[in-house]
């Protein structure tokens, strides 16, 4: 393997380290707004369908983000 290689495989392992470490902020930054969303849903008489609406988004997001951790095989401890 070339200097060079090393370099670019370094770089893009820094990178992908970054970007999962940006993925599980988003991940718990979703799951907070659930865990908010539904206690506010729970609170409520009679929530209004934006509120609910907003919750089914969040928890598509949340799940989309959850599968694009697993397909990239990402875990909290292999970043540290």
């Amino acid at each position: 393997m070339r200097r060079w290689d090393f370099v670019l495989f370094r770089k893009k392992h820094k990178l992908r380290k970054s970007e999962n470490l940006r993925l599980f902020e988003q991940v718990e930054k979703h799951k907070i707004q659930i865990d908010s969303e539904k206690q506010l849903i729970n609170r409520s008489i009679d929530p209004s369908d934006d509120v609910l609406i907003r919750a089914k988004v969040t928890e598509a997001i949340y799940s989309f983000l959850l599968r694009e951790a697993r397909e990239r095989q990402a875990s909290k401890d292999k970043l540290r």
